[in-house]
């Protein structure tokens, strides 16, 4: 059995995490975005069909395009992160699963029913969001998640016209880069263990 992390791996993905408001003036390489893709694959999910799909902002042209959808709260945490990820999941994922389960091609069928398809996309598909925001932290960036946008238009705007993408649908949104600790709210309350959970 694998031993526990430390304390301070504890911290830095759990306890001393926050999310960023602000973000310093350091470029972010793109072998670093690469490398947080790389670890959050690794996470579980459902007869392992992975069905995210993340296009990555980082240049003035695509973020301008992606301005105007966001809510005016998080034009400045989108504008001046060094990169921003549209954490999106794919309508066709099933197409992939004989490649991603190989044991089973047949699985593909498990997900013909419309409500069942949808379920297992958006559901994984949000669990890889957030496996893709402790890779980030893992790595030591920070993150800035959010989901005020407009996500018809940011799916209109960026993938409906793509031959790779057109199949894409928006889940949630995050900055990434080194945060600016002083734009940091207070941080809030979380419920203790016996308001949250109940043993049988």
């Amino acid at each position: 059995m694998a031993d526990p992390l430390s304390d301070l791996a504890f911290d830095q993905l759990f306890r001393e995490a926050r999310t960023a408001n602000a973000w310093q003036k350091t470029d972010i390489p793109e072998v670093m975005v690469r490398a947080v893709y790389d670890l959050m694959k690794w996470g579980a999910t459902s007869a392992n069909i992975s069905p995210s799909r993340f296009l990555w902002i980082r240049s003035d042209a695509a973020k301008a395009k992606l301005k105007p959808l966001l809510m005016e709260g998080n034009v400045s945490k989108v504008l001046d992160a060094p990169w921003t990820v549209i954490i999106a999941w794919d309508e066709k994922f099933e197409d992939k699963v004989p490649e991603l389960f190989p044991h089973n091609p047949d699985a593909k069928n498990w997900f013909t029913d419309e409500d069942t398809h949808f379920d297992a996309a958006f559901r994984n598909g949000t669990l890889q969001g957030a496996y893709l925001m402790m890779a980030a932290r893992a790595l030591g960036l920070d993150c800035g998640p959010m989901s005020g946008f407009d996500n018809d238009a940011v799916d209109a705007e960026f993938f409906a016209g793509d031959a790779k993408m057109r199949h894409w649908k928006s889940n949630f949104i995050c900055a990434l880069g080194y945060g600016d600790d002083a734009a940091l709210f207070e941080r809030s309350p979380r419920l203790c263990f016996d308001d949250a959970n109940v043993i049988l």
